[in-house]
Order: structure tokens, then C-alpha cells, then sequence
């Protein structure tokens, strides 16, 4: 059986075939290998980085800082003023604006408003989806609702189905320097639908091919007309992109194997998300008109609706997967801003008075290279927030203490509750380190070669050559350097 965070899982990798490996930037998952601690210095003091730096050879720079979490004296640092992109690092930034503009209590909602009275079963009107820029809802959650309605005696319209998706800014996509068909590089709107991707499936049938594409949940798999899959007999490019009234893909036969699935993007989520309730409403006997946009807020009296999990939750989930759709609705929300730039413009102001640190982020979610901030104004934002008592901490997960070959020790008793971060050639790892009845530190470690990152094409973008090596490299520097900080600073 497929579970709510299995399905969620499997929505951010977007994978399911080693040909269209996805880079998604989330916390790293390292498998248990038996593997057991490097030997670590003992006496408390500096730790030498510069031999551990020379053999990662990354290039670029490498700038890190480790700070006592109730001083915020500082330990240790290198090129702690050096501004670097954070990548998926400045979703810690985010969540911090979010908490204390929205609340953690805050609950985004989707809801079903009827311009009229309800007679014989009909809205004696309009029914309206108005969109409240939940980016957690699912399909399973849209089928539950339509259920709800049926249930309650709804059996569709007089008037006309519309769809408002105004609640945030309509955005293509969250960063213009990505391939199209990259789902991390997600579109936004006031409504989404399972992180704005659909279920491509293919499999080979004689010398043909049976496609079918969907917005599948746990429970209903709704079929999407608005998005059509051709597959091509070539080589390269691996996917064209066609944004229009029907949304086309084609991709190249040369890379589908037998038979296989993955999710794509979905560049207008507004009319996906309309389309899927008029198609789960109608298998509840719901009969409603093709979807049209609402250029207004909506009036109406409220006949269903489904809300979020609390803010705390939606963020805790987005630390852990990093879901950059996550990210720029809960900061767009949390700004009120009618775009991405400046949205972003005005959380960096809110870092500015509320932790006296400059920083300039391109967006919430960390997926823009232009985005930059020093090691050492990150450790000043979490360290003071901490003090503070701003409730970052407990929704960090625990990423482990690593070996000298970037394997978790497994038991390990002491606590590395941090966001990793990663575009191509860069890297970035931010937190706590926790020991039991120890000095806890915070750090951060931002490694990056920006000119490499900017020379990739973008079409290479999703997997460019060297680059999964470099990030494993990067990777494993920042567990040396923790292993090592957590020792001789115990």
C-alpha cells in the first residue's frame, strides 16, 4: 500500500527510471554501511581544514563557520564574509520569515464557494475552486472533497465552474536558467496540485508505444487531457516543450527503455487543478462545465474546503524533501508580494532588522544562482533565532554524523540537526550540532564555483558532467568537518 509520505516521496524524485535521473536538492539519505568513526582530534581548539579543503578539490570556495549556540562566540571560521549561493540552505531563511509573519499555527486552504442557493440539488449559479496557495494539496485530497459535496446533496450548476488561482503570483517557473523539464524548477500559482507535476507512463506495445499521463494519488488516478506526451524516434533532445492551450511534450524514444514513468511539470497549475476536481466531481456525479479562470476574488458561500497541515508541519516536510514549490508559497504568502523578486526583496529586508544581517536571495527556495549569503551571516540568523526561540530547531532533521568516506555512523550519539543545499557546484550544509549534555554549536559550510555552475549549458543542466561527483566531494568535506568540530569542541 502506498502511503501519504511514500506518495509524497515519490513525487519529489519524479523518477522512475535511471535514464531521466533527477537531481532533485534535498537533504542527503546516506545507507548504513557498518561504517564507524575516523580518528578525530581530542583537545579542544581549531580543527586544521586547510589538508581536508586540498583534498576535496572542489575549486572554487569553500567558506565555513562554527559558532557557540548560547553566545554566538565565534569557534572557528574561514572566509566567513565570502558571499555564496546558499542553494536549498536559504529554505532555513524561509522558514523563519514564514513563522513569524504567517504563525505556526497558520493553515493554507483550498475551498468550494457557491454564488447561490443550493435547489433540487444544483447551485443555483456559479461554483467556484478558489485557490489559497496550498502547495501540499494532493489529488486524494481533491476526490475527498468532491465526495463531500456529493454527499452533502451538490449535483453541479446552473451557472458556470470557474477557478481562481489569483491568491498568489502566476510564475512559469521559480528560476529562468532551468531545462523545462525539470520539476524542481516548479510553477506557482494561488492553486497547485501534487507539486504541479503529472504522471507520465509509458510502455512499449509491438513497434509502438502506449502513453498515459494522469494525476494519480493514492487512491484516484484521474486521467489529464490538458498535458499530452508524443514520444519521437531520436536520439537528442531528450524532451521539446510546447506551452500552449494543451500543454506538449514530446521525448525521445532512444531513452525510454521497455516501459517506465516519471513526473512533469505542469506550467499553467491553475486549469490542472481545476480540470482534476471537475474530472473527480464528475465520478461523484457532480456534472460541472469546463473550467474558466476568474480574474477576481471570488464572493460566495462556502460548501467545502480542505485546509493544511499546520505551518510547522508544512515546513518540517519541506526541510526534509526541500520542495521549492513549498518554499515560494510559504514565503510569497508570507510576504504578500504580486511577484517572485519581490517577494524575495522583502524577506531580505525582514533578515535586515530583524537579525542585522544583509543578505540578497534571488527567491525563498534557494533554486536561484544569484542568490547569496555569507557563512558567517547564516550562523548570526540561526544562532540568534535560537536564542530567541523561534522554533527552527525541532523541524531540522537529524542528517548524522558522517565518517571520513561520507557514511552516517550509525548510533552516534551526537545530534546534526541541519538543511543541506545543492545546485550544480555548489554545496551548502547549515544547523546545530548537538552533543548529549555537550556544548551545542551552530555552523554553516557554503562551498561553491559559481563561474563553473554559470558555464554549463542549460539544456545540462538537470545532470551536468563532473557534477554528481563534485557534490559528493562537497559532501563528504562537510561531514569531515563536522565529525572533527564535534570532537574537539565537546
Amino acid at each position: 500500500m502506498i502511503t501519504r509520505r511514500g506518495l509524497l516521496a515519490g513525487l519529489l524524485a519524479g523518477v522512475a527510471l535511471p535514464a531521466f535521473a533527477e537531481v532533485i536538492d534535498r537533504s542527503p539519505r546516506p545507507r548504513a554501511r557498518g561504517a564507524v568513526a575516523a580518528p578525530v582530534p581530542s583537545a579542544k581548539g581549531p580543527v586544521d581544514s586547510a589538508p581536508l579543503i586540498a583534498a576535496a578539490k572542489l575549486g572554487g570556495a569553500v567558506a565555513f563557520v562554527l559558532a557557540d549556540a548560547a553566545t554566538g562566540e565565534v569557534l572557528e571560521a574561514r572566509e566567513p564574509d565570502l558571499p555564496l549561493p546558499p542553494a536549498s540552505v536559504a529554505k532555513t531563511v524561509t522558514s523563519l520569515f514564514a513563522l513569524d509573519r504567517l504563525g505556526p499555527g497558520f493553515r493554507f486552504a483550498t475551498r468550494v464557494l457557491a454564488t447561490g442557493p443550493v435547489s433540487g440539488g444544483k447551485v443555483q449559479g456559479d461554483i467556484v475552486l478558489s485557490g489559497g496557495g496550498d502547495p501540499t494539496l494532493q489529488t486524494d485530497q481533491l476526490g475527498d472533497l468532491a465526495a463531500r459535496l456529493a454527499a452533502a446533496g451538490i449535483k453541479g450548476a446552473t451557472g458556470r465552474f470557474l477557478y481562481w488561482d489569483g491568491a498568489l503570483p502566476r510564475t512559469y517557473g521559480i528560476a529562468s536558467d532551468q531545462p523545462d523539464h525539470v520539476g524542481y524548477n516548479a510553477a506557482i500559482s494561488g492553486l497547485n496540485l501534487n507539486f504541479n507535476r503529472v504522471h507520465f507512463e509509458w510502455k512499449r506495445a509491438g513497434s509502438d508505444w502506449q502513453v498515459a499521463v494522469d494525476a494519480r494519488g493514492e487512491r484516484f488516478m484521474p486521467a489529464v487531457a490538458m498535458v499530452r506526451v508524443g514520444i519521437v524516434g531520436r536520439d537528442a533532445p531528450l524532451f521539446t516543450y510546447g506551452n500552449g492551450r494543451v500543454e506538449e511534450w514530446t521525448v525521445a524514444s532512444a531513452a525510454l527503455g521497455k516501459g517506465g514513468s516519471r513526473w512533469l511539470p505542469v506550467r499553467d497549475p491553475g486549469r490542472y487543478t481545476a480540470e482534476v476536481f471537475r474530472t473527480l466531481a464528475r465520478a461523484q456525479g457532480i456534472a460541472l462545465d469546463a473550467p474558466e479562470p476568474l480574474g477576481t476574488k471570488p464572493d460566495g458561500r462556502e460548501v467545502g474546503r480542505v485546509e493544511s497541515e499546520p505551518l510547522t508541519e508544512v515546513l518540517r516536510e519541506m526541510l526534509k524533501f526541500s520542495t521549492n514549490l513549498t518554499a515560494e508559497c510559504v514565503g510569497l504568502t508570507a510576504s504578500g508580494q504580486q511577484s517572485l523578486a519581490a517577494s524575495a526583496r522583502a524577506m531580505d529586508a525582514w533578515v535586515r532588522e530583524r537579525f542585522g544581517v544583509t543578505v540578497s536571495l534571488a527567491d525563498h527556495s534557494g533554486l536561484g544562482g544569484a542568490s547569496r549569503i555569507t557563512a558567517g551571516g547564516m550562523v548570526s540568523i540561526l544562532g540568534q533565532a535560537h536564542r530567541d526561540g523561534m522554533g527552527l530547531k525541532p523541524l531540522l532533521r537529524d542528517v548524522g554524523m558522517k565518517d571520513d568516506k561520507g557514511r552516517v555512523i550509525e548510533g552516534h550519539a551526537v545530534k546534526v540537526l541541519a538543511k543541506s543545499g545543492t545546485l550544480n557546484f555548489v554545496s551548502g550544509l547549515a544547523g546545530h550540532i548537538s552533543p548529549p549534555g555537550g556544548r551545542e554549536m551552530i555552523f554553516a559550510i557554503f562551498t561553491g564555483d559559481p563561474e563553473r555552475r554559470d558555464a554549463v549549458p542549460v539544456a545540462l543542466r538537470e545532470e551536468p558532467e563532473g557534477g554528481k561527483a563534485w557534490t559528493k566531494r562537497a559532501r563528504t568535506l562537510q561531514g569531515q568537518l563536522v565529525n572533527r568540530w564535534a570532537a574537539a569542541w565537546r
